[in-house]
């Protein structure tokens, strides 16, 4: 088997938008004319019954092989959904950090413009410009380190975890082999060989009993 990824870790954390829609003005209704007699009400249709939900495909009997879907469990686990919270929060740390020093950038630059000021002045004003500059590029480098640092680190993590339950699976399973569905070149599958809800049941179950008890 491959090495385990998680790349839905790596990179952009999706945000969902919420848009709010007005509704719009109801049409005014036509004047009914004083002769004219009420229809009789149509008979009402029986409300449809609630769609149920699609039963979950079944795993066929006797299979020896499966498959899972990786970047699905580091993105639908609560444990995935832990670590990429934790690298969304450093980035918007960094990222705050160099916004404040590209305002102080700013705001020097707009001083600088100033008539008032002779030239030893301005002068002075570009070399405090240039030495934010450069600590700018140095906090940059310093926070892809670190923002590595912590993927990497939240990866082996991850399938320290992962690992055992995807092998317990298998073997409940009584599997010969389970493929990766990112990586095998996988075209078409039967829907139960798909063991990934199985394995992120399971990673969240590790998960919650890990979880400290909440204070009292």
């Amino acid at each position: 088997m491959k090495a385990l990824t998680v790349a839905a870790l790596v990179g952009c954390v999706l945000v969902a938008g919420v848009a709010s829609a007005q509704q719009a003005p109801p049409p005014p209704k036509p004047a009914t004319p004083p002769a004219a007699q009420a229809a009789p009400a149509a008979p009402q249709a029986p409300a449809p019954a609630a769609a149920q939900p699609a039963a979950a495909p079944k795993f066929p009997d006797g299979a020896k092989y499966a498959f899972i879907n990786i970047q699905r469990i580091a993105g639908e686990s609560a444990d995935g959904k832990a670590s990429s919270s934790k690298i969304e929060a450093l980035r918007q740390r960094k990222a705050t950090e160099l916004n404040d020093k590209n305002k102080a950038v700013e705001t020097l630059q707009t001083k600088q413009r100033s008539a008032v000021l002779g030239e030893d002045a301005r002068a002075q004003i570009q070399k405090d410009i240039d030495k934010i500059q450069v600590e700018i590029q140095r906090m940059t480098q310093d926070a892809q380190a670190e923002l590595q640092e912590l993927q990497n680190e939240l990866q082996v993590e991850f399938q320290r975890k992962v690992a055992p339950i995807i092998e317990q699976v298998a073997r409940d399973k009584g599997l010969q082999l389970l493929f990766s569905q990112a990586d095998s070149g996988l075209v078409w599958a039967d829907a139960g060989l798909d063991l990934t809800n199985e394995v992120i049941r399971r990673l969240d179950a590790v998960t919650a009993a890990a979880a400290p008890a909440p204070k009292k």
